[in-house]
């Protein structure tokens, strides 16, 4: 039987919501799930409010095998990922001793001043797990199902390499696609009638413009070869019915 592992995402952030920075977080994430089997569900993009965060972190690590959050855990005011997280569970939000000291060897080795800004990045909920970074070392954190890392893409990926081989995968879903000379409007509703009696199939339209034509994308998503080839057929013979009817020659 097909297990089926989910996962849901909370981009934390004025700065995205504001549009002043773009978001490169999300796409990576996706394909780094989607090639181990676990269905990323949802995206939220939250501000830096903690009331929102916490709801947002409650609601989805209650419907979801894992969730990962980006951003807020710098060392300024408006981070606040690390007591939003402590508060979603209940848990007091402190200095890790490890997290502490392997920050301050690395600023003192740097000549750098450990001034209370930096030590704020050591801040995790009590008894939280580290998820190393190996780029500027202040490490992001695992509690319970929730992973929080940084929001910079480059530490993000990196502490996300980290934190892949600990994940539960599920059956990957293996995925078919059709090309349609036509438009959404044309095929819709034949194209609905094939979701409904191919019901272990997940089925995508997605509209192309190219050179003043409409045409359309099909993609089949199943997690069976059985079930994946069945319906693919059944969307080849739709687009052949309606691209050469019977008749026209």
């Amino acid at each position: 039987m097909s297990e089926i592992v989910t996962a849901a995402m909370i981009v934390i952030g004025d700065e995205i919501l504001s549009g002043r920075t773009k978001d490169r977080n999300i796409g990576h994430l996706a394909d780094m799930l989607t090639a181990v089997g676990i269905d990323l569900k949802e995206v939220r993009i939250v501000g830096d409010e903690q009331d929102a965060i916490v709801e947002a972190i409650n609601t989805l690590r209650a419907r979801n095998d894992y969730v990962f959050t980006t951003g807020g855990i710098g060392p300024t005011h408006d981070d606040i990922t690390a007591e939003a997280v402590s508060k979603a569970f209940g848990l007091p939000c402190e200095y890790d001793d490890r997290a502490y000291a392997m920050l301050e060897q690395n600023y003192a080795e740097r000549g750098i001043a450990f001034t209370e800004a930096r030590k704020r990045m050591a801040r995790m909920p009590r008894g939280a797990e580290h998820i190393d970074n190996p780029v500027s070392m202040a490490p992001g954190f695992r509690i319970g199902n929730v992973h929080v890392m940084a929001g910079v893409p480059s530490i993000f990926q990196a502490m996300l390499d980290n934190v892949m081989p600990t994940l539960k995968t599920g059956t990957k879903l293996l995925s078919a696609t059709v090309h349609c000379p036509v438009g959404e409007g044309t095929v819709g509703d034949a194209l609905t009638a094939i979701q409904v009696a191919h019901p272990a199939t997940i089925i995508g339209s997605y509209p192309k413009y190219l050179d003043g034509k409409f045409w359309t994308e099909l993609v089949i998503r199943a997690r069976s070869t059985e079930a994946l080839d069945a319906a693919r057929s059944a969307v080849e013979e739709m687009v052949a019915a309606i691209t050469h009817p019977p008749g026209r020659l």
